[in-house]
């Protein structure tokens, strides 16, 4: 990919995300939240951060 085609790129996703109003912005932004909070570690949700510590812990030997 040349550098032109990058610029061109970056170019129009910025003016595709300028042109777009604030509810569709908003929209997507709790969209993307969502995706994220769905992908907690079962472990980590129900134990907090001492399964990682003990994993951790145990690698490192």
């Amino acid at each position: 990919m040349s550098v032109n085609d990058y610029i061109k790129y970056i170019t129009e996703q910025v003016m595709t995300h300028l042109n777009k109003s604030p509810e569709e912005k908003r929209r997507e932004k709790i969209q993307q939240k969502k995706k994220k909070t769905g992908k907690v570690k079962l472990t980590n949700q129900w134990l907090g951060v001492l399964p990682m510590a003990f994993k951790l812990f145990i690698k490192k030997d």
